[in-house]
């Protein structure tokens, strides 16, 4: 079961939740958002994260910024992945990917039914609710009947508290978490963000134990 924990803007909880077991730590970089980082918390994150554990995939998560200067910043920073969350197309994911190559899709199925991962040549597809980033629960049984494909992340809602009967239900091959281990918007907390791995992690082996 692959891990990231989101939304990250101190260091500390960076190398905690790299030290915890995570498999990716995420950096937003979007003004509105109360996750919002500067490039200095950017790289203080990636730091942290890569010293705690050299094999985390860093992830720069942008909303608005165009594709192009996106995969451009991602660079730059030094960032191992660049996720597109939202109104992206495949031309946009295309131009980036010529920037900067370890590319995420986020999406939601409500906005886009036929999602499957990799049809705009993405490294992994995120599945989110509608109204994707929000941390918002979402009716998981949008899942039944479809086909995402081998390489796809559950997001939205999740918290140490759901995690594991969510895994259960959607059988993703990883989950997503941001608002779900914090104490306020944008402030995470190091116990939640152990619980949420050592809960993911246990909903994980059972479903590979019911295969």
């Amino acid at each position: 079961m692959y891990i990231k924990i989101c939304g990250l803007t101190d260091s500390n909880h960076a190398a905690h939740a790299a030290r915890s077991g995570a498999d990716a730590v995420g950096v937003v970089m979007s003004e509105p958002s109360p996750r919002h980082a500067t490039a200095a918390q950017a790289s203080a994150v990636l730091s942290a994260a890569r010293e705690a554990s050299p094999g985390v995939d860093t992830v720069l998560v942008v909303r608005e910024m165009p594709a192009v200067e996106a995969a451009s910043t991602a660079q730059r920073l030094g960032f191992d992945v660049l996720q597109l969350h939202g109104g992206y197309s495949a031309d946009d994911f295309a131009a980036a990917a010529k920037i900067h190559p370890r590319i995420w899709r986020a999406a939601s199925l409500a906005r886009d039914p036929g999602l499957r991962a990799g049809d705009f040549g993405e490294e992994r597809l995120l599945v989110d609710g509608a109204a994707a980033g929000s941390g918002e629960p979402w009716d998981l049984g949008l899942l039944a009947g479809q086909t995402l494909g081998d390489n796809w992340l559950l997001a939205g809602g999740l918290s140490p508290a759901n995690v594991a009967e969510a895994i259960a239900i959607a059988r993703p091959s990883g989950v997503d978490v941001s608002s779900g281990v914090e104490i306020a918007p944008g402030v995470k907390s190091s116990s939640l963000i152990s619980a949420f791995i050592t809960a993911a992690r246990a909903g994980g082996a059972t479903v590979a134990g019911d295969t």
